[in-house]
């Protein structure tokens, strides 16, 4: 997509310093910035790049005094950084403005969808689905029987939602994403062999969720794994089956939770903190990364270490392992002085 000056000065309600019909076309580092590129400059730190970029465009703000030539084009806003914040949702908005049916793709007779809606070509749409207005359903996309699928909600390429599950209102599916999978249900018999549990429940994901690219969430065993308004969670998590998680909780990546744990609102859990299952985990508890969770939390707690302990507890240790190897020679040394004076 291109834009003129002129264009980017209008979103962002700014004023034009030099060339008004100058065009960009992508988006730079201020010191990185090429012809044909839009950059901002917010940060003091970077002012010394203003001389030298040659980005077409720089956002600066109002304040801004040059002190020698720019040879990009200047737009003075209030604030930089926001406004420049402002123009990639903007340009998000653009390039996310697909609408309509694409073919090959397959929509069941039984299903139904409100207005401005996008399937994407070889999307699959099951039957008796519902889905809300302005949706977007991107190439590739498995949407299983029976889903509900909310207002403004996008689904990326390659996602799979299985049957059953319910998806509410203004929720981002990443690319890769499976919601809806068998939980890890088996039950060993006397020949030591495993027979599967059936898993009979759903996913229920509510709104504002964001779930991130290659996250795995199985359905319940019976009842819902449940994922409460406003949660965002990063790549390549596993929710297992019946679990629930709180408002406004994030999870960073690679982190694990095992069945039937319940995990309360604005929680912080940081990558690869594996939880065990049938845990309590409070509201506004802070995990820190690499954790290992195997008692339930409460409220506030902040917890670091595999198994986890208090958070200062955890650094307050630390210390002393770090210094562990001159510890055990003092104490050696002390064993050896008490030895001579017996």
């Amino acid at each position: 997509m291109i834009f003129t000056a002129t264009q980017i000065a209008g979103i962002l309600n700014g004023e034009i310093e030099g060339d008004e019909t100058v065009e960009v076309s992508k988006l730079a580092k201020i010191e990185e910035g090429t012809q044909g590129s839009l950059t901002f400059l917010s940060n003091p730190k970077y002012t010394q790049y203003i001389y030298s970029t040659d980005a077409s465009i720089t956002i600066v703000n109002k304040t801004f005094e040059a002190e020698s030539e720019i040879k990009s084009t200047l737009i003075r806003v209030e604030d930089a950084y926001k406004a420049f914040s402002q123009l990639l949702e903007y340009y998000n908005m653009v390039k996310m403005n697909k609408s309509g049916i694409e073919q090959p793709s397959f929509i069941s007779k039984t299903a139904s969808f409100g207005e401005n809606i996008y399937f994407g070509a070889f999307s699959y749409i099951g039957e008796n689905v519902v889905i809300g207005e302005n949706a977007k359903i991107f190439p590739n996309v498995y949407i299983g029987d029976n889903v509900v699928i909310g207002n403004n909600v996008v689904v990326f390429a390659g996602a799979k939602i299985y049957s059953e599950t319910s998806i509410g209102n203004n929720c981002v599916i990443h690319s890769g994403a499976i919601v809806g999978a068998d939980g890890f249900g088996f039950t060993p018999n006397e020949n030591g062999e495993y027979t599967k549990v059936p898993q009979t429940g759903n996913v229920v994901i509510e709104d504002n969720v964001d779930v991130g690219a290659g996250t795995t969430i199985d359905r319940a065993t019976l009842g819902s794994t449940i994922i409460h308004k406003g949660v965002k969670l990063d790549n390549q998590i596993q929710i297992a089956h019946n679990v629930e998680i709180g408002e406004h909780t994030a999870i960073a990546a690679q982190t694990g939770i095992a069945g039937s744990t319940k995990i309360g609102k604005h929680c912080l859990i940081g990558g690869q903190v594996g939880i065990a299952g049938h845990l309590i985990i409070g509201n506004n508890v802070r995990i820190q990364a690499q954790s290992g969770i195997g008692r339930n939390i409460k409220d506030g707690e902040a917890i670091q270490g595999s198994p986890a302990l208090g958070y200062s507890d955890f650094n307050k240790s630390y210390v002393h392992f770090k210094n562990l190897s001159k510890i055990v020679d003092r104490i050696y040394k002390l064993e050896k002085k008490t030895k001579n004076n017996e």
